[in-house]
């Protein structure tokens, strides 16, 4: 197919005796009525990143426009109209064309941005049908304008509800080295929304049972994957009281979801995934404050996250085997709550002093034990949105991974890296465990020194219920690896959107998630 040249129209008349020739438009056989472009900015120099697509005469147009604009810094937008035949264009600075040449996480990182804003930039003007700039990176640039359509209205009044724009690639990719693409990124920016979703969804219509329906109904027809919803009486059987205990005060049955992804051949050792479901978190007989308590629905991220992961990695049909275990209930006051000061016996047989119903994320125990002796997994990850202390710690910008392996740590940071939702690593030490040892009627109890140095404690907490692993060596790598993460500051983007991070629930780590394990397959 011929490309279809670029040019500036008359901007005093529009006749059909005007040649041809002259009337050159943006590349546009899709027929968009507006463009998302990526342009770098260096001093007083603006250069677009998909040139081959716009003729010279139209850059100058553009150009000219720009540089009126003050549009000089990355993330600077400038919605132009009536340009090139394509009704609005939303140019995007990429910032210095050097700071986006680092490597292919900075091109990402820069085309995920550029897209994001660009289509908020467009949506707002009504735009249905948008051309997306590719040429820095097209998995970069359908991520950034999946990310930015997600709006949780359906429970608006329809006329209140925003309508989808249908996007597509415009231009080509210039550095073609990765096997990621357009299609990859919409499959990684989808599952990020498709946990937005599970999160942003209120608890009274998203208990553990519908929770439990919703995941299996998106993954059901999905090739290699197996879910198995396990009720209350599974659990009793499996001897889950540490799990059950944090169930008891609420009328919701709880659910155990175990997902299987079975991407390669059965001698290879599976990947465990653990994901914390409480699908409203009141803090039980603990009661929390009543301010903020609204955004304790969010308090089964852990869960929606590794939904969401699977939904993505069942989608680029990965070779890999990976094992998902989801404990969902809800942890509610009443007459028959857990309450402090009770023990319950774990999966595993060690007794736990329930010091505080509020600190039940450390009771998703019977969960990881389940996991690492029953599939013997090669490595395991947990998610929980478990401690204030981690959120104090690292605010919403990173999220807290306490390992004992320094090769999935080195995977992990890189594939945070590479999706621009990053990871800090945080002590995992014996030391931690001191005080949860000194139960005088348990093994272990559940609070240890509370909010001081609260995310450590409860990581080391947690590693007494993966089979394998000695308390004696936390930080040194055993069989199986493993790693807990702590999404608690992540959990929500704030107040404010900007870019591809919206505000209210965010979804995330999931997309670093499916890079880690990408990250196998390379």
């Amino acid at each position: 197919m011929s490309r279809i040249l670029l040019g500036r129209l008359s901007s005093v008349r529009r006749t059909s005796t005007i040649p041809k020739f002259q009337r050159r438009l943006f590349s546009n056989a899709e027929k968009y009525d507006a463009l998302v472009l990526g342009a770098y900015t260096d001093a007083e120099e603006i250069a677009f990143s998909a040139t081959p697509d716009i003729s010279s005469a139209t850059q100058k147009v553009l150009l000219e426009q720009l540089a009126a604009s003050s549009f000089k810094k990355a993330g600077d937008v400038r919605t132009l109209y009536n340009v090139g035949g394509v009704k609005q264009v939303a140019v995007v600075s990429l910032g210095k064309k050097e700071d986006t040449d680092k490597g292919e996480a900075q091109q990402l990182a820069s085309a995920r941005m550029a897209s994001a804003l660009g289509i908020q930039a467009l949506r707002k003007q009504g735009a249905k049908s948008v051309g997306v700039d590719v040429s820095v990176s097209a998995h970069g640039a359908a991520e950034g304008a999946t990310l930015a359509q997600f709006a949780f209205d359906k429970l608006k009044n329809e006329k209140s509800r925003e309508e989808a724009i249908q996007v597509m690639p415009f231009s080509e990719t210039i550095t073609k080295d990765s096997n990621l693409d357009w299609e990859s990124g919409q499959i990684y920016g989808t599952s990020q929304n498709l946990a937005r979703m599970l999160m942003t969804t209120p608890s009274n219509l998203m208990t553990p049972k519908l929770f439990a329906e919703e995941v299996a109904y998106l993954l059901a027809g999905l090739e290699n994957v197996e879910v198995i919803v396990h009720d209350e009486e599974w659990a009793k059987r499996q001897n889950m009281n540490s799990f059950l205990s944090v169930a008891k005060g609420s009328d919701e049955a709880p659910r155990f979801l175990e997902i299987h992804y079975r991407g390669t051949t059965e001698d290879q050792a599976p990947h465990g995934l653990v994901g914390k479901g409480v699908t409203f978190d009141s803090g039980g007989i603990s009661i929390k404050p009543s301010n903020g308590m609204a955004l304790m629905k969010g308090d089964m991220g852990g869960a929606a996250t590794v939904a969401a992961a699977l939904y993505g990695i069942s989608r680029l049909q990965l070779p890999i085997n990976i094992v998902a275990s989801i404990p969902l209930c809800e942890n509610m006051p009443s007459g028959k709550a857990t309450k402090p000061g009770d023990v319950v016996r774990a999966m595993n047989g060690k007794s736990i002093e329930v010091m505080d119903t509020d600190a039940e994320g450390k009771l998703k125990a019977d969960a990881l034990y389940y996991t690492s002796s029953t599939f013997k997994p090669e490595s395991i990850i947990d998610l929980a949105t478990l401690t204030g202390a981690c959120m104090v710690a690292l605010g919403d910008v990173f999220t807290g991974a306490f390992t004992n392996s320094d090769e999935l740590w080195k995977r992990l940071n890189e594939s945070g890296n590479m999706t621009s939702d990053r990871f800090w690593r945080m002590p995992l030490d014996e030391g931690y465990l001191t005080e949860m040892k000194e139960s005088t009627v348990a093994d272990l109890n559940n609070l240890g020194k509370g909010r001081p140095g609260g995310a450590a404690s409860a990581a080391a907490f947690l590693s007494q219920f993966v089979e394998g692993l000695d308390a004696k060596t936390l930080g040194e790598l055993q069989n199986p690896a493993w790693c807990h993460l702590d999404i608690a500051g992540t959990m929500d983007d704030g107040p404010l959107t900007r870019g591809f991070n919206i505000k209210g629930m965010s979804g995330r780590p999931t997309r670093s998630l499916i890079e880690y394990y990408r990250s196998f397959t390379k």
